[in-house]
């Protein structure tokens, strides 16, 4: 750190940590970018790392995790919140009009796997967690009931009352199969929609058009559910009317439908016959209004928090797991010991190799995309991205870092290699004080 501190080029290093916007493991790169004519050939421009801190490039990680880098993760988290509230609101390429579209916002659980510890409030009075006059004991000589009233952050929260009882391995493949039940959701959706229009889906095309963005969200029992805006446009997108006869009861009416019409099956693997899964019972469907109850900026808010989250929550990893570690000395709570435990056995079984429960048995078996959207719900990650870019190169063309030219006629020749990613002990130190973050929770080093 003293080292660091003394070094002539100190302040270039800053800068450079500065603008990784405080991200706790930035990559390194090593390389150049040249702007050349190519009318005349001449060299207009041209940046090497060569003459940087340590000859390296420290750019952001970017990862969307705030288990791994808050930073880069807020970064995230704001896009994907004007994404959503785009949908919702117009901008962004989007037109005002969109807020008279149909929208919903819905919630499609996982089943019950086993009675778990939970918080249950009414009226804003915690209730019992399980409180039953004449609960069963279950085979393994555990009373099925649990009068406790938990605080918000108990440990016990979402592990089951009977671990032997709880069903694990229809936990675990719930999450693997998540993915094709939801694109199963979708289609249902459409078909009732035009079953009730009277309607093909080819002619439903020609009228009205589905849009949505959703989101991944796991429950402490180590389930996932998934958060949707969906919304009803005419055949241009989000820029044409729907049909009159396409209306928030209607789209209603076709998740409920959806919802209970849909199931996927697990093949048979392991002794164990062939298990059809669907969604859970509880399914809540609420319309998205300006200034009602539930407006576009706590839709959006609420999106964008959980796609920057993980399984933390139950208290696994947030790294892969290998088949040859000794889950008991891994710190785990049970319950995902369990899960965990769970996806290696059942990916071990040649019949679920599809699924590849082992590379994301620290998911607990989970292995799509935390947020989606539909093609022509807004707008894109991708453009967001680089709108950010072209108001950086603009910025730096305006402070003199870089030279005034056209960049769709200009000849751009760029080389770039990987070099390490993180900081050692002292500069790590020495960033967060710069960027007012908190220190990795890891030791440093360049991996």
């Amino acid at each position: 750190m003293i080292s660091r501190l003394n070094d002539p080029h100190y302040a270039r290093w800053a800068t450079q940590i500065r603008r990784t916007g405080g991200c706790l493991q930035p990559i390194h790169l090593r390389g150049h970018v040249e702007h050349i004519d190519p009318a005349t050939g001449a060299l207009l421009h041209r940046y090497s790392t060569r003459h940087e801190p340590d000859g390296i490039l420290r750019v952001p990680c970017k990862t969307r995790r705030a288990s791994r880098c808050p930073a880069c993760a807020e970064t995230y988290r704001a896009d994907t919140y004007q994404l959503v509230r785009a949908g919702l609101v117009g901008g962004k390429g989007v037109p005002e009009s969109v807020t008279a579209h149909p929208c919903l916002f819905v919630t499609l659980t996982a089943p019950s796997f086993g009675l778990v510890h939970a918080r249950r409030e009414k009226g804003g009075k915690v209730l019992p967690c399980h409180a039953r006059r004449d609960a069963s004991t279950c085979p393994h000589g555990r009373v099925m009931s649990c009068t406790a009233r938990h605080g918000a952050d108990e440990t016990c929260l979402g592990e089951p009352l009977c671990p032997e009882c709880y069903d694990y391995a229809g936990s675990v493949l719930f999450n693997a199969l998540a993915p094709e039940l939801w694109r199963r959701f979708t289609l249902a959706l459409r078909r009732r929609l035009a079953k009730a229009a009277g309607l093909t889906l080819r002619e439903l095309r020609e009228q009205a058009v589905v849009s949505f963005a959703k989101v991944a969200e796991y429950q402490r029992r180590g389930v996932v559910h998934f958060h949707a805006v969906i919304r009803l446009d005419g055949p241009a997108g989000p820029t044409s009317p729907p049909p009159a006869w396409a209306t928030a009861d209607a789209l209603a009416d076709a998740v409920r439908h959806a919802t209970s019409a849909v199931a996927v099956t697990a093949p048979a693997a392991g002794g164990e016959l062939a298990r059809v899964l669907r969604w859970g019972s509880q399914l809540d469907i609420r319309p998205i209004t300006l200034g009602g109850e539930l407006t576009d900026q706590a839709v959006a808010g609420y999106i964008a928090k959980y796609a920057t989250k993980a399984a933390e929550c139950v208290g696994t990893l947030d790294r892969r797991v290998s088949a040859l570690e000794d889950l008991a000395a891994l710190p785990l709570r049970e319950h995902a010991r369990r899960l965990i435990a769970e996806c290696l056995r059942l990916g071990a079984l040649e019949e679920l190799a599809d699924l590849r429960l082992i590379p994301w048995a620290h998911m607990l078996g989970f292995r799509g995309h935390f947020s989606t959207k539909s093609r022509r719900y807004s707008t894109t990650l991708g453009a967001l991205r680089e709108a950010r870019a072209d108001h950086m190169r603009e910025e730096a063309i305006t402070t003199g870092r870089l030279p005034l030219f056209d960049e769709d006629t200009i000849l751009v020749i760029s080389e770039w290699e990987y070099a390490g990613k993180g900081y050692s002990i002292g500069d790590a130190v020495l960033a967060a004080a710069l960027t007012c973050t908190r220190l990795p929770d890891s030791g440093g080093g360049h991996e």
